[in-house]
């Protein structure tokens, strides 16, 4: 991947379109495509074929999707499994026919079983029951990985990587609380309770569910590493991940320093708590070189002053 190399970020002004953005300019990437969604509808697939032959990219990032925490997901399955899986099939398509060089295609955590073995490990997919909760959107990202797989068996080639990271956080997260993951949410409530000056705030589920958090940017580094290794990469998915779990309890609980409120912290457990652990083994990839650069405590430090700043517009 050269510099002046024709790079495509679908999904660029999401959480990780943004940092992908931010560290291919910082390593002086300069030819970025991007477009909007009300300039290219990706479930469209005219308008992607189109897309293509007028662009002809040769690398792609498809952070574009539909994503969302516990309550989206259980209230809009059917939207998150059509959105989803019309993207990626309208991409892989046109990808192929215009013969790009590679494809980085993100998956989700929630791909692997409910009660997986702790770490998980790449071969644990597709070995136990889904979550439930996220099951329609697991389908879709399950779905993509297999595809990146089966594309490059059937046309002997390795353009297509698929990578699953596991929970993102970071600037340009969507902080709405009907459709936030789980560290923007508690940002959202935590930090209006202390603007509201409540002297309690009640958050869902038991605080004991465990996930493990990796910075936006750690991705995007981690993403930018695999396209220039990708001759070194099997025809497999990839974990991406710190190695680290924390008890949603101990997140809110840094959100809660970070921010400064000194209220209380209360639990509802009539609320779901989602899968009870879900941590990646990433060693297979860090053997390859890479490996994520910032603490949490650090990553939640630099979201949380830029959702102080920049949260109401989302």
């Amino acid at each position: 991947m050269f510099k002046n190399s024709r790079i495509y970020i679908a999904g660029h002004t999401g959480l990780l379109g943004s940092a992908l953005i931010k560290r291919l300019k910082a390593e002086g990437y300069s030819n970025i495509i991007t477009r909007t969604h009300e300039e290219l509808d990706l479930i469209d697939q005219s308008a992607v074929n189109e897309f293509f032959r007028m662009e002809r990219p040769e690398y792609i990032f498809m952070a574009a999707g539909l994503t969302g925490g516990i309550i989206a997901n259980k209230t809009y399955p059917a939207t998150f499994l059509h959105v989803n899986i019309a993207m990626q099939d309208n991409i892989f398509e046109a990808a192929n026919k215009y013969n790009i060089k590679h494809l980085i295609f993100y998956g989700s955590s929630c791909a692997y079983p409910k009660n997986s073995p702790q770490p998980m490990k790449e071969e644990y997919l597709l070995t136990g029951e889904i979550e439930e909760t996220s099951e329609a959107y697991a389908i879709a990202k399950i779905a993509g990985i297999i595809a990146c797989r089966s594309y490059n068996n059937q046309f002997k080639t390795n353009r297509f990587i698929a990578l699953i990271p596991n929970s993102m956080y970071g600037p340009n997260d969507n902080f709405d609380i009907r459709e936030s993951h789980v560290v923007a949410a508690l940002i959202r409530k935590i930090h209006g309770a202390r603007s509201e000056k409540k002297d309690k705030v009640v958050l869902w589920g038991s605080g004991n569910p465990r996930r493990e958090f990796i910075f936006c940017e750690d991705v995007a580094d981690a993403s930018i590493f695999a396209m220039k290794n990708a001759d070194s990469l099997e025809n497999r998915h990839y974990n991406i991940g710190t190695g680290v779990d924390y008890s949603i309890e101990e997140l809110a609980m840094i959100i809660a320093t970070t921010g400064g409120y000194t209220g209380e912290i209360t639990w509802d457990t009539t609320k779901p708590d989602g899968t009870p652990q879900k941590l990646l083994d990433s060693s297979d990839f860090q053997k390859l070189g890479w490996k994520p650069s910032l603490s949490l405590e650090d990553g939640l430090k630099i979201t949380y002053k830029w959702f102080v700043k920049n949260g109401k517009k989302h």
